[in-house]
């Protein structure tokens, strides 16, 4: 079964792989996004006094990863004052510039018309509650620079390494600060990010600010991101097509996310073996044929599916190096109206299919250093009326996704759960104008994301790089408002 369909992407060849339109001809167009692109428009409203947000467009990334994504801009980077000199914060420089931009210490003179690109911020020499002060110091003077969609990236370390309680308490207060500041800035397109660093997880920092800096993780913001030393660090990962020579599996293929996530992937430079059911044939077979890739033609529910595909990826490329379980499925009815058959159907397609795919593929299809994405739910995390079938499944999704990446990690393999909020599908364009105005607006962009949204972040965790991440939810959902 495939995943809720959403807007039909139109390809066109663009240097380095395919370019991917953020426009879709199904897709009601979103009002207050095209109002707030007109200048005059957003001037009345400020005279008028009118209590109406007009939100920023997202600048997002419309071809192929890039060795130098910041092009020169600057980024402001500060630490704690005073505290002794930290490697992480050589660590963050060293990855500004990599990634083409310029580092600005702080205190440095600034210029009456600088902006920033970036604001960072080490705060991982934290030692109590009453050095939060330097949050405020830095970032208040700082805010008026930072350019629209522009980056803020707070570093941690995680509390539970803590030596005292009161240094946990500081480590702590850094995800709320982090989430309300997203809340701040988001009207600009701007977003937020906490990186919280467990010993050894500095090595993988790069790949990780690499993407949170670029306009590939332009729908991603509020986030807690933790990063660990669990999963080994490529030692030089590849900044550019890094998936060249993988293959990808990836279930739900033939339209929506999933569709939006083969291209990406296969933009990389992976060979994609696109998964969908005999339904779907038509765009599948398409699809496939467009990206150079592989169709393969199941039903994830039927019982001999796993069998099946794990012989093809055996029998035609000798295994799989990553797996996106995109396929999924909504049977929506309050509890007390749902059919036995409809609570069934959506456990299994979107959970216990999943269970046999894996333990399929576990018998040495799997490779060493393979990546493992699954598609939650940010309703799986707040739970809504009439989805207690969808919610149970998405939230043991996550539950799965924990133990397996403990399971995997000493090969190498990481393990994740992406949950996607308020995207724009075609499932979205069918709802009531009020019904899908108020899902749009319920997050901290003010507006839907796309599904390019999630498959840019499917595709970082699927690159050696995203190896510091493993055994996370990452939500896709713009900082939506309830299920943080």
């Amino acid at each position: 079964m495939a995943a809720p369909p959403d807007l039909a992407s139109n390809p066109a060849r663009a240097a380095g792989g395919p370019r991917l339109s953020p426009a879709g001809s199904g897709i009601p167009q979103d009002w207050l996004l095209a109002l707030g692109e007109s200048r005059s428009a957003r001037r009345l409203l400020r005279t008028l006094g009118l209590p109406i947000h007009l939100p920023r467009r997202l600048r997002r990334a419309a071809a192929p990863w890039q060795p130098a994504p910041l092009g020169g801009a600057s980024v402001v980077v500060g630490s704690v004052p005073g505290a002794p000199a930290s490697s992480l914060s050589a660590a963050i420089r060293g990855a500004v510039v990599s990634a083409g931009g310029v580092a600005v210490a702080t205190g440095a003179e600034l210029g009456h018309d600088f902006s920033a690109r970036a604001l960072l911020f080490d705060a991982s020499q934290l030692g109590s509650a009453h050095e939060l002060r330097t949050l405020y110091d830095f970032f208040h003077p700082l805010l008026g620079r930072l350019a629209p969609h522009g980056r803020i990236i707070v570093l941690g370390l995680a509390g539970g390494s803590a030596a005292s309680p009161g240094v946990a308490a500081a480590r702590g207060a850094l995800e709320g600060f982090v989430r309300s500041l997203a809340k701040e800035i988001g009207r600009s397109g701007a977003t937020a990010q906490l990186l919280t660093l467990q010993p050894g997880s500095e090595l993988g920092l790069e790949p990780v600010l690499r993407f949170l800096l670029s306009e590939h993780s332009a729908f991603v913001t509020g986030q807690s991101l933790p990063l660990s030393a669990a999963v080994r660090q490529p030692a030089a990962p590849p900044f550019v097509q890094p998936l060249a020579g993988k293959v990808a599996l990836v279930t739900g293929a033939a339209r929506g996310i999933g569709a939006a996530t083969a291209r990406l992937l296969a933009a990389e430079g992976a060979h994609l073996v696109c998964l969908d059911r005999e339904q779907d044939a038509a765009p599948l077979h398409e699809l496939a044929r467009s990206l150079g890739g592989t169709a393969l033609l199941c039903d994830v529910s039927a019982p001999a599916t796993p069998a099946a595909i794990a012989g093809a990826l055996v029998r035609t490329h000798g295994g799989v190096d990553v797996v996106v379980h995109n396929a999924g499925v909504t049977r929506d009815k309050t509890l007390a109206r749902m059919r036995p058959e409809h609570w069934d159907q959506a456990l299994d397609i979107n959970l216990a299919a999943v269970t046999r795919i894996d333990a399929a593929l576990d018998e040495g299809v799997l490779r060493d250093d393979a990546r493992l994405i699954y598609l939650s739910s940010v309703v799986g995390i707040a739970g809504t009326a009439g989805q207690t079938n969808y919610a149970s499944a998405k939230a043991g999704l996550i539950a799965y996704v924990r133990s397996r990446a403990n399971l995997l990690a000493a090969r190498g393999i990481s393990v994740n759960a992406v949950a996607p909020g308020f995207i724009e599908t075609r499932l979205t364009a069918a709802m009531p104008l009020l019904v899908r105005e108020v899902g749009r607006r319920l997050n901290c962009l003010g507006q839907g994301g796309l599904p390019e949204d999630v498959g840019n972040v499917i595709t970082f965790l699927a690159s050696p790089g995203g190896a510091a991440i493993s055994g996370a939810v990452v939500r896709v959902c713009g900082g939506a408002l309830i299920g943080a």
